[in-house]
């Protein structure tokens, strides 16, 4: 489980396609620390499992053919950079929202106005995500937990994004053409399926006596 909250931009080293798989090497400091074979860490806001520490630094993850599929990881080139999050502590302040690291689509950036303090940036998503995202709800944008400022019904939607989170994520490099993660607010598919099932709760109140 994840916050959102990009703790350190790092650098992507190496990127080896293996018939139709492919092993990630990314350059970074601050979330190596304490890090061990097996942990979970957010690249880009999919949830990667450390493979090797490599001597001369940063970390190897292994990416199957389902993630090269799913997510934009296999647009990386060497030296683009990525957000990075370790994996929540339990006694951390929550500052973002709930993210898992499960990408539930790709987006891909349709327009960019740069505006005094703000630059407000529309991306199209695919339209079954559109009716998870609603206006000042919450969505993960290639690891960043960011707010919705509004949208369409086709699923392109907008947000803000402040000096601060321009300067200390990737998404300050970001343009009109390239794809992004997206995952939606994760309460809202268990709502629904919960809504869509029909079926009585097992904590439901029952008026009649036991």
């Amino acid at each position: 489980m994840f916050t959102g909250i990009v703790e350190e931009l790092g650098q992507v080293v190496d990127l080896q396609m293996r018939d139709g798989h492919a092993r990630l090497h990314i350059g970074c400091r601050e979330v190596l620390d304490g890090a061990n074979l097996g942990d979970s860490i957010s690249v880009d806001g999919t949830c990667l499992t450390v493979t090797t520490l490599p001597e001369e630094g940063g970390f190897t993850a292994d990416l199957m053919a389902e993630t090269l599929r799913a997510t934009a990881l296999g647009d990386l080139e060497v030296g683009r950079q990525v957000n990075l999050e370790r994996a929540m502590r339990a006694d951390a302040r929550l500052g973002g929202h709930l993210v898992q690291g499960h990408v539930d689509g790709v987006g891909t950036i349709s327009q960019r106005e740069e505006l005094p303090g703000t630059v407000f940036v529309t991306i199209d998503a695919p339209a079954e995500l559109a009716r998870y995202l609603v206006p000042k709800g919450s969505v993960t944008i290639s690891g960043v937990s960011l707010t919705v400022v509004d949208r369409d019904d086709q699923g392109s939607f907008r947000i803000g994004l402040i000096p601060h989170t321009l300067a200390v994520t990737s998404l300050g490099v970001l343009d009109v053409g390239d794809r992004v993660n997206l995952e939606v607010d994760v309460i809202a598919k268990y709502v629904e399926q919960l809504l869509a099932g029909g079926a009585p709760s097992p904590y439901a109140i029952s008026e009649e006596p036991a």
